[in-house]
């Protein structure tokens, strides 16, 4: 494991946050289940409380544990897309997920990024983390380091180097409703 994956996963782990490349786009996250560092990633980013984020997963097993009963369409797409550049808004366990990252619904939106450095660290991690773009709200997605804010950097505690391959954000998709709506056209166009 490369020694900017061991800092991330370390960072992490003690409720810090995080930028860090995907394929889409440079994210900013924390641990999902430490309630202080989801707290600060809100403040740090300036969105908007009720606002929900998306959230990373390191395989479809560990969306499995998030999703409550997760639908025929849900699966399918998670089989075609994962890894990739589609995120899947479905009905969740509000239990295991903070209200501020749902926006106070009972959905989320939860994505497989195709990008090794993430998928370790979500591995080692144990749990998903948070995984907005790594910008003030309502500014530029950052598709590179050179793209990044100063400002926000100052505000994390470890960036994780590296380049995004697709350049796009991601596509998302409402499956909690029927039939899908699409909320966002990114990257991945659904057949």
């Amino acid at each position: 494991m490369n020694i900017y994956i061991q800092k991330a996963i370390e960072v992490l782990n003690i409720g810090g946050i995080i930028i860090f490349p995907t394929d889409t786009a440079f994210g900013i996250g924390c641990r999902i289940d430490n309630h202080a560092a989801v707290d600060r990633l809100f403040e740090i980013r300036r969105r908007p409380a009720g606002q929900a984020m998306p959230v990373l997963v390191g395989n479809i097993e560990m969306s499995l544990t998030y999703y409550l009963d997760p639908s025929d369409v849900v699966r399918r797409l998670m089989k075609e897309y994962w890894p990739g550049a589609l995120t899947i808004v479905a009905p969740c366990k509000t239990n295991l997920i903070d209200s501020p990252i749902r926006g106070g619904r009972k959905t989320i939106g939860l994505r497989m990024p195709n990008h090794p450095a993430i998928l370790k660290i979500i591995e080692e991690a144990g749990v998903p983390i948070l995984g907005p773009s790594a910008n003030f709200h309502g500014d530029p997605t950052p598709y590179s380091t050179a793209d990044l804010t100063p400002e926000l950097v100052k505000l994390v505690d470890y960036v994780v180097p590296g380049k995004c391959s697709v350049k796009q954000a991601s596509t998302v998709v409402d499956c909690s409703v029927t039939p899908y709506k699409i909320i966002r056209q990114g990257a991945i166009i659904l057949k």
